[in-house]
Formats: structure tokens, C-alpha cells, sequence
């Protein structure tokens, strides 16, 4: 006996069907053909459109967002982790997003936990959860760390990929315009001049470390202005070439990631919308042609495909066997 399936998109969602042997009762083959929920993840080194993307997609499928970006998930520091603006989430709900305690020190493992939360949630409410953030080891902990989350879900990895050489001249002038937007205040707010653990909470953020000693010498009355802005000036170039590095760890992990567990990425190159950039915009026609409408496409298309896997699995009756492939 074979059992041959071919569904819809809208079919996938059905129940469970049911196998009937003649004179006996139902057979239920529920745990064979239990369907798979759906998550998609947007990863991407820094400064890439990791966050856009994933907002671009939630406003054309029914979705929320659970952030994955180690030090957003901490409150503050809003401008120097380029946390999104409530303008910029379009209504969309957001998850994990400036919710852990500055001074604590939240774990993968703290991760895995919140996210399987919060996507259980999200599709408790017949909703896609989108995982966007650029902490690869979150995201590995919770996909390939967790043991049940293979065998929950269906996962779709969208990668935003930017040439280095034109991202890092981006990432620049993104340090650029977050000092103009008050960087250095942000900061000097958070700065405690008896002390720092810069390996532990929201100040292990870049940009932190890198002004300790111009907030020191800020404070020093031996200090003159000249002095003071001989080290600012150090300390954004600081700032920026960590931000580099940051950039080009991240790249590596995604190739990492790929080789060591496998994973299906879908990489959407965002290069020529980061050449086409005027005054720090994104074109939105560009943008849209060669990102947001291709990742929509690939979504669909994941969204539809059928979920059930196949078996084969023997199972016998009475005084017959039968063979059930599907």
C-alpha cells in the first residue's frame, strides 16, 4: 500500500491524514506526518541591511521579529548599537530587542531560551518568526544546539552579503554620522570613572572601550583640549577599524556555519545598493530590485513548499504486513 502525497501550500496546513484498514478501527499516522512550523533567519555582518530586510519582509508576510544581535539585546546605548527607531519597525512587533540588564551578562544559552519563547509564541498566533541579527553564535546555539528545534521547525537562511571593501567604507561613515548623533554623550552617560568591566554586559559593545581613555582624560583637569582631541581622534579610529574587524569575523562565521553544519543559505548580494548610496540612504528602487523583492520571492517559495518528509514504515496487521512509504 502507498501512500502518495502532493499538496498546496494552503494543503500542507491540513490535518494529519488518516489511514482506514477494512473492519478495524483508525489508524492514526500523526507522528510520521507531523508538519513542521517555519522560521526564517536574515544574517549578515554589520551594517549590511540585516534589520531593513527583515522589516521589508514582515510587512509582506504576516511575521514578527526576534532579535539575535548579542548587544542589542541589551537596554541602552541606543545610537551606538544602531538599535531600530520606532518609526523604522513599521508597526512590526519586535522581540529580544533592548530587554536584558546592561551590567548582566546575557548567554547563548540565555538566547536559546528567550527565542524559543518568543517563536513558540509567534506562531501560536499563526505568524512567521524572523530571527535577524548578526551574532552567529546565537543563531548557531538555538538552530543546531537545541535538539528539538531541527525536528520542529523548517528553517530558510537568507544572508545579506556586502563586498568587504564597500562595506567597510560604509561602516565608516556609519561611525560618522552616530557621533554627530550624539555618540560620545551616550557613552559618557554609561561611564563610571572608578571602574569598567568592558568583557561583561553592554559595555563589551564597540565603541565603549575604545572611549574610556578620552572620558578619562575628560575628567583629568592636567588634560588640555589639544590632548583631549589627540585622543578622541584615536579613539575613532579605533572604533571604526574594530567595526571592520567585527565585520569581516562575522563573514567568516557565515562560511563556517555553512561548511560545519550544512545550511542552505540563500545569498542575497546587496553590494551595488551600497555603491548606489547617497547621503547615507539606500536607493529604495535599488534596494527593492536586487534585496527585498528576491528575498520575498525565496520566502514565498519556502513558505509553500510541502513540509512533510518521507518514511518508510512497516506496520503490522492482524496477520498482514504492510509497507507504508511516504
Amino acid at each position: 500500500m502507498k501512500i502518495s502525497l502532493s499538496a498546496s501550500c494552503k494543503q500542507a496546513a491540513a490535518e494529519p491524514p488518516l489511514v482506514n484498514f477494512q473492519g478495524s478501527n483508525t489508524l492514526n499516522l500523526e507522528p510520521f506526518f507531523r508538519r513542521k512550523d517555519k522560521v526564517v533567519f536574515v544574517m549578515g555582518a554589520t551594517g549590511s541591511g540585516k534589520s531593513r530586510l527583515a522589516i521589508d519582509l514582515a510587512t509582506r508576510f504576516p511575521a514578527e521579529i526576534i532579535n539575535s544581535d548579542k548587544i542589542q539585546v541589551y537596554k541602552g546605548l541606543e545610537i551606538l548599537t544602531n538599535k531600530v527607531t520606532e518609526k523604522e519597525c513599521c508597526g512590526v512587533p519586535h522581540h529580544l530587542l533592548g530587554i536584558a540588564d546592561p551590567n548582566s551578562n546575557f548567554t547563548a544559552a540565555d538566547f536559546r531560551r528567550h527565542a524559543s519563547s518568543a517563536i513558540n509564541s509567534i506562531v501560536g498566533k499563526r505568524r512567521l518568526p524572523i530571527v535577524a541579527g548578526g551574532s552567529n553564535s546565537f543563531i548557531e546555539s538555538l538552530v543546531d544546539d537545541e535538539p528539538e528545534f531541527r525536528y520542529r521547525y523548517d528553517c530558510c537562511f537568507l544572508w545579506v552579503d556586502v563586498s568587504l571593501p564597500v562595506l567597510h567604507s560604509f561602516v565608516s561613515e556609519r561611525v560618522d554620522r552616530m557621533l554627530d548623533d550624539g555618540l560620545v554623550n551616550e557613552v559618557r552617560n554609561l561611564f563610571d570613572p572608578k571602574g569598567n568591566d568592558y568583557a561583561r554586559g553592554i559595555r563589551r559593545a564597540i565603541g565603549v572601550p575604545e572611549l574610556d581613555a578620552f572620558l578619562h582624560a575628560e575628567m583629568d583637569s592636567a588634560s588640555d583640549d589639544k590632548t583631549r582631541s589627540r585622543i578622541l581622534k584615536a579613539a575613532i579610529l579605533k572604533i571604526k577599524e574594530n567595526t571592520r574587524k567585527l565585520a569581516c569575523r562575522q563573514r567568516q562565521n557565515i562560511h563556517r556555519l555553512q561548511s560545519k553544519w550544512g545550511w542552505n543559505l540563500h545569498r542575497i548580494d546587496a553590494t551595488e545598493v551600497f555603491l548606489q548610496l547617497g547621503n547615507g540612504e539606500y536607493s529604495n528602487h535599488v534596494w527593492e530590485t536586487l534585496v527585498a523583492e528576491p528575498s520575498s520571492i525565496i520566502i514565498d517559495q519556502f513558505l509553500c513548499e510541502n513540509s512533510f518528509k518521507r518514511h518508510s514504515v512497516k506496520i503490522e496487521h492482524t496477520d498482514k504486513v504492510f509497507n507504508v512509504v511516504f
